[in-house]
């Protein structure tokens, strides 16, 4: 692939020339650092200002075209002057948008304060960072299971900047020392990984020279499209934190089947790019970690803690391809004399901002701060801009809400995890309430309890709704009482039809007569038990809705036990004139057949009663 200057840079370039340039400042000399080795790009410019007007300078202007600004998650400018504990101890410089007179559209410019007026002939160092996401395109964008990961990153080999740059060189950092083309201009030089351009010197204010790199990224690309955090305080000792991921793989995107097999029997060449796990460290002293997502809990994690860290390694259910997304949720909870303070009057939580992964871009970084109920006087004090705003969270016994205070971050990137305060007020007395409550609700409890066991709530005897409540008692008890009977009936129907299956075997035909004899007796017997059951339901009201199927039942029960007896005379005369057993099958296929829809439809009637 040849990386040359697009139309759109010309355009721009052009553009660049025909503007007015600030002639006050000179940069005598700036050092370029572009790394590259992770998804992520660090631009690092150490920057020596001199001032060659007569007017005192306090600010110095950064340039950046705009379709860069649009993926810069972090700008940061340092004083670079004195050595050792002196220089370390040096603070970040005030930057911000500004928005010159005369410049051309197509540049965002940063305004840096400097600590102190810079007057004729003097200098000043600064240490530039801009930390840039999107910034490697994936080239081709479509790679296979067994395929590298090759992408693209575009930049100026000049330092652009409103000054004149009288020398400067750039080091481009890569991952790895396979590069499929890059751009080759006066003074350019490859040492393994890197690619050294310059030194250039006595450049012009907004000179541009723009250089492309193509060349190998295996490392994986996570992005969390969303990351919500909620930290919420209890001061019963205790901070909870709970974080929900929703990643995709921003690398080149998966094309082909998936091989299992050669994912992992070639680690580093079937899916040399997939995401296998990842890594989350967690403040020290953090328990009752867990990892789940939409299905359930995952065990495919370990944890490792000492006393200066807690480092969490998850693998996800699959491994992630490019262009293949999973969301999970990881908690754990944090000794609260940790992290919660005290500073003039007020109570202050002290707690990381940003992802505990790293290398993670996040396109949408929310942290929801949960304080106490009653908490007041609530400010926040974030190293950086955020959108921010406060909500209500009702929890378990809370009667107005605990207040949530909800900070947004998009383009969030490592350098946004610093540690960010929420002020509030907090009475103590308030930690009483739940107790309070808890202890008023038992009391309450038992007080109702005790009403309850010396209070009469029974039904007057005499009112309409207890006496029909009692009389369709009695019809369920009669009810019961006939289901019984006519179960006993069946139950003789049944020794009934053994008997003639003895006889078959046996040949037994006196026998066979006994039997139906003493079974008739017993039906007999339970006929009469029906007689009472039946009239009292027929003169109980409250029975006039089942009666009829009652009435039915007494009937079909009656004609089955005729069809029986009939049947069961008509085998014992076959056996007693020695009939075949086919000639007796014929005779009494008819009366089988009605005996088996009468018995079903005497099943269907008892079915119908159980559920009335």
């Amino acid at each position: 692939m040849k990386i040359g200057v697009r139309l759109d840079v010309l355009v721009f370039t052009i553009a660049l020339l025909s503007v007015p340039v600030l002639s006050d400042l000179i940069l005598s000399k700036v050092d370029r650092r572009i790394d590259l080795t992770s998804q992520i790009a660090r631009i690092t410019s150490t920057l020596k200002v001199e001032n060659a007007g007569n007017d005192l300078v306090s600010e110095v202007l950064l340039t950046i075209p705009d379709n860069q600004a649009k993926n810069l998650a972090y700008l940061t400018a340092t004083s670079n002057e004195g050595k050792g504990k002196v220089k370390a101890s040096a603070v970040n410089l005030p930057v911000e948008v500004v928005h010159p007179k005369g410049m051309p559209p197509a540049l965002t410019f940063y305004s840096v304060s400097l600590p102190k007026g810079l007057g004729k002939g003097e200098t000043f160092t600064l240490d530039v960072l801009a930390v840039f996401t999107h910034a490697l395109q994936p080239f081709p964008e479509e790679i296979t299971q067994a395929n590298i990961q090759l992408v693209v990153f575009s930049d100026t080999a000049h330092f652009l900047s409103p000054y004149t740059v009288k020398v400067q060189s750039l080091i481009v950092k890569l991952p790895e020392a396979r590069i499929e083309s890059y751009t080759k201009i006066e003074n350019t030089k490859i040492h393994g990984s890197e690619i050294k351009y310059g030194p250039y010197e006595n450049l012009p204010p907004f000179s541009y020279s723009p250089i492309g790199v193509h060349f190998e990224a295996n490392q994986p690309f996570v992005v969390a499209q969303e990351l919500v955090r909620e930290i919420e305080i209890s001061h019963w000792g205790n901070v909870q934190v709970t974080e929900h991921y929703n990643l995709v793989h921003g690398g080149a995107r998966s094309k082909g089947e998936f091989s299992r097999l050669d994912y992992q029997s070639r680690r580093y060449v079937g899916g040399a790019s997939a995401v296998r796990s990842l890594v989350a460290k967690l403040p020290p002293r953090a328990h009752s970690v867990y990892y789940r997502d939409e299905i359930g809990n995952i065990s495919t994690s370990n944890l490792w803690s000492d006393s200066k860290k807690t480092e969490l390694e998850i693998e996800p259910r699959y491994p992630m391809f490019g262009g293949w997304r999973t969301a999970f949720t990881i908690g754990y909870g944090l000794p609260l004399q940790d992290f919660l303070f005290r500073a003039e009057g007020r109570r202050y939580l002290d707690f990381s901002f940003g992802c505990p992964m790293n290398e993670v871009v996040i396109d949408t970084l929310i942290v929801k701060v949960v304080l106490p109920e009653g908490s007041t006087d609530i400010s926040v004090s974030v190293p950086f801009p955020v959108k921010q705003w406060q909500e209500t969270k009702f929890s378990h016994l809370d009667v107005i809400g605990r207040p949530v205070i909800v900070l947004e971050k998009t383009n969030a990137v490592p350098e946004h995890n610093q540690h960010f305060q929420v002020y509030y007020k907090f009475s103590n007395l308030s930690m009483l309430r739940e107790p309070l409550m808890l202890i008023s609700g038992f009391f309450l409890l038992f007080v109702a309890g005790i009403i309850y066991m010396h209070a009469d709530l029974a039904i007057s005897k005499s009112s309409p709704s207890y006496l029909a409540k009692l009389q369709w008692d009695e019809v369920l008890a009669v009810i019961q009482q006939f289901q019984n009977n006519i179960n006993r009936c069946l139950t003789i129907h049944d020794k009934l039809e053994a008997s003639l299956r003895d006889l078959s075997r046996t040949g037994d035909v006196q026998a066979c007569k006994a039997a139906r004899k003493a079974f008739d007796g017993l039906l007999k017997d339970l006929s009469k038990d029906l007689k009472p059951l039946l009239a009292f339901l027929q003169s109980s009201p409250q029975a006039s809705q089942i009666l009829p199927k009652v009435e039915e039942l007494v009937v079909k029960e009656k004609d089955l036990q005729e069809k029986l007896m009939a049947k069961h005379s008509m085998v014992v005369d076959g056996y007693e004139k020695k009939s075949g057993g086919r000639e007796i099958e014929n005779r009494i296929a008819l009366q089988q057949q009605k005996i088996t829809a009468l018995r079903q439809e005497v099943d269907d009637l008892l079915e119908f009663i159980e559920e009335i």
